[in-house]
């Protein structure tokens, strides 16, 4: 999951994980949690998913 959080705002992945425990089925719970600044949009202004996996997948590399 990618996560915009605002900037008031603070949490870690193990509270957002338990968050989605109390409030949601098994199988959609993230496995992990990723926090960005921004979630990437098209200029309609959806969610460009597919960056998002590409920015992902180069944050796993770099671990």
């Amino acid at each position: 999951a990618c996560i915009v959080l605002r900037p008031s705002l603070e949490a870690t992945e193990e509270e957002i994980i338990e968050f989605c425990r109390d409030r949601l089925r098994s199988y959609q719970v993230p496995r992990r949690v990723y926090f960005c600044q921004e979630l990437p949009r098209s200029f309609v202004g959806k969610v460009l998913r597919r960056q998002l996996v590409e920015g992902k997948l180069a944050i796993e590399e770099d671990l």
